[in-house]
């Protein structure tokens, strides 16, 4: 017990290390980008109407898979009452998260309708990217086996695109930008999630449906 509290107090204290690191850079070096971040859910894009969550998710974050089937049942009960955008949140202590966010990008190029499709699949299949997995490969094997992985997710037939997706700056600027919007808001951990701009206390843990549904269903009784 006292060796699992020392290793929480580390990684939170890496986590406000990482999240003064990212305010002084954000604030030094603040690019616009031409559009707003993020996946919206089933292209449910917000309105003055609906309640909007936006979640922080790095693919290959535990936390993160596990948040997601009771954000999604969520979802589904709700319906058009409530609007998700993700954006992807690469931790730099996680191995390849920052590879398989800008898979993310890549796949939302080519396929916005694919993009929750792969965001499910590395949730599935977290094992492969991580760890022992990946600890003797150079990174463009890495980013080949990334690849392949996108395209069997999207479809086979954009492998072509998905690898040539990966020496596009363009992928890795809007990969770096989710990131920077992240910590322009706060975030320090995923998942993370703000509903109508602010954010949860709960975020950095998984939240149950049950949960969800104490959030939501006081919004929109009023």
């Amino acid at each position: 017990m006292k060796f699992l509290k020392i290793q929480n107090y580390n990684t939170l204290m890496k986590s406000i290390v990482l999240l003064l690191l990212c305010v002084v850079h954000v604030n030094a070096q603040v690019t616009l980008p031409s559009k707003q971040d993020g996946f919206w859910y089933k292209n449910r894009i917000a309105n003055t109407k609906s309640i909007v969550i936006e979640a922080f998710f790095d693919p290959l974050c535990p936390d993160s898979r596990d948040s997601w089937p009771p954000l999604k049942l969520a979802l589904q009960h709700y319906g058009s009452r409530l609007s998700l955008v993700v954006h992807p949140f690469p931790l730099p202590y996680h191995d390849n998260a920052f590879i398989s966010s800008r898979a993310m990008h890549i796949s939302n190029q080519l396929n916005t309708s694919a993009t929750y499709r792969l965001l499910e699949s590395f949730f599935d299949h977290q094992g492969r990217f991580y760890g022992n997995a990946t600890f003797n490969l150079s990174r463009s094997s890495v980013v080949d086996k990334i690849a392949r992985f996108t395209s069997n997710s999207i479809g086979n037939s954009h492998y072509a695109a998905v690898k040539v997706g990966f020496t596009d700056p363009k992928t890795d600027h809007a990969t770096r930008i989710s990131f920077k919007y992240g910590c322009v808001k706060g975030v320090y951990g995923t998942p993370f999630f703000f509903v109508n701009g602010f954010p949860l206390s709960d975020s950095g843990s998984a939240l149950d449906y049950n949960a969800w549904r104490k959030i939501i269903h006081p919004l929109l009784k009023n």
